[in-house]
């Protein structure tokens, strides 16, 4: 039986949580996930910037002080934070074990998901594909393309921990498979073993969102769930290919159930009978869970297809500018003073700038920015306006960013908490998914040491 422990769901997550997981009790490996497709959109500006960025500097903070720890009670740490630069990220870790006089210490590099290169050397190749029908195709972001990251399978993970390694530090992996990872390479599932991946995924898919999995988030009965202030995150004690025990640190808060469990499980996932990663499909509507103890919920079941042909690709591209602003109206008439207040602010730039925006959004937040029409608020005590508009033109954007302030004293009564500044245009870096043959993509692992 191994224990594999989650200790972040995105860039950002809770910094406390590596070291709970480390020092609540037994743990074999330390999983981490950084990375969404925003993320790396974020990443890859910071790259163009600075050659030695681009990776979750979380990781080297929150992780980096446990390295002795982890090496003494032989946890081995698995984490996408390399980004769009996993050997920066790898040599920053190094570089902290050498201050902490740490030597011996494994540090494996995951790299070749970075495809911007290939998918620029090609025109519009019939091979690549938009991953859903409503997104642009290739030959419209070719030549606007600023990165482009494959989704890796397991396999170079498990490549690095039959080399040894201590750490392993990926860019662009499929989320489970950073969990379905140590369960390969402890079990020997094989390539087409596809019940077994289907398995470690579903694995994969609970833990991969941290304390999601464990009572945070909980849309349920979320008041019952203990002790959030010290939240354990959630551990899965594989027993074998087909059996896994989802569990916390019994020191620690939080909640696990079926209920919660459910939740996670139902989470971004399309079709419950095609769940499609770089290493299988698998079927969501055959998982069994059962009760087994307090904070203990079992995991049996899983049936699983073949892998896909092709491999997701996460893209990013220039797309314009855009610029948001807020500002507060309270009781009498909020939400109608703030609508008004949007409209104006949209007439009046529209008057200096012509049909120059593609698209603007208004909204009053505390009544309807969530719900929409749906809203069951109808008069609120106070609702903050906020507009945002895109644009080709960075001068549009910034006349709109002129406007806000004058609705203080020229529009509906009650304006307060415009703070902070004239807001500033910004890049649009749009998001586009596509699809490239697996075989053009090639994996390395590097095993560096301390």
């Amino acid at each position: 039986m191994i224990r594999i422990a989650s200790a972040s769901g995105y860039w950002g997550d809770w910094s406390q949580a590596p070291a709970l997981q480390v020092r609540s009790g037994p743990i074999d490996y330390l999983v981490l996930d950084y990375l969404a497709e925003v993320t790396l959109s974020i990443m890859s500006r910071q790259r163009a910037k600075d050659q030695h960025s681009g990776f979750a500097s979380d990781f080297i903070r929150d992780v980096g002080p446990l390295i002795p720890e982890i090496l003494d009670k032989g946890i081995t740490v698995i984490a996408n934070a390399g980004g769009v630069n996993p050997r920066a990220c790898a040599q920053a870790f190094l570089s902290l074990a050498k201050e902490q006089k740490v030597s011996g210490l494994r540090v494996a590099v995951v790299e070749g998901d970075d495809v911007l290169e290939l998918l620029q050397s090609k025109k519009d190749d019939p091979d690549i594909g938009s991953l859903t029908s409503d997104e642009k195709t290739f030959g419209e972001v070719r030549d606007r393309l600023t990165a482009a990251h494959a989704y890796l399978s397991c396999g170079p993970v498990v490549e690095a921990l039959k080399a040894g390694a201590n750490v392993v530090i990926t860019g662009r992996i499929s989320d489970p498979g950073l969990f379905l990872a140590p369960i390969v390479h402890e079990f020997g599932t094989a390539e087409d073993d596809w019940d077994s991946l289907a398995f470690g995924t579903v694995v994969g898919h609970i833990l991969e969102c941290g304390g999601q999995a464990s009572g945070g988030n909980y849309l349920g009965d979320w008041k019952s769930v203990p002790n959030l202030e010290r939240l354990g995150f959630p551990i899965a004690e594989v027993h074998d290919k087909s059996h896994a025990s989802i569990t916390k640190h019994e020191s620690l808060g939080g909640l696990i159930n079926q209920a919660v469990i459910k939740e996670q499980l139902v989470y971004e996932i399309g079709d419950p009978t095609q769940y499609t990663t770089p290493d299988c499909t698998a079927d969501f509507t055959t998982i069994q869970l059962s009760d087994e103890g307090k904070n203990r919920v079992g995991v049996t079941g899983v049936r699983g297809g073949t892998r896909p042909e092709r491999l997701k690709v996460a893209g990013y591209y220039e797309d314009g500018w855009m610029v948001s602003g807020q500002i507060s109206y309270p009781w009498p008439d909020a939400v109608a003073k703030a609508r008004a207040a949007g409209e104006l602010l949209r007439k009046r730039t529209l008057q200096l700038t012509g049909d120059r925006f593609e698209e603007w959004r208004i909204e009053a937040v505390g009544q309807s920015a969530c719900h929409g029409d749906l809203s069951l608020s109808s008069n609120p005590d106070e609702v903050t306006l906020r507009v945002a508009a895109r644009s080709q033109d960075r001068d549009a954007c910034e006349v709109l960013a002129r406007e806000f302030s004058p609705l203080v004293l020229t529009g509906p009564p009650g304006a307060t908490g415009f703070a902070g500044g004239r807001p500033r245009p910004s890049r649009v870096h749009a998001y586009w998914a596509g699809l490239i043959p697996r075989e053009w993509v090639k994996p390395r692992v590097e095993v560096l040491e301390s």
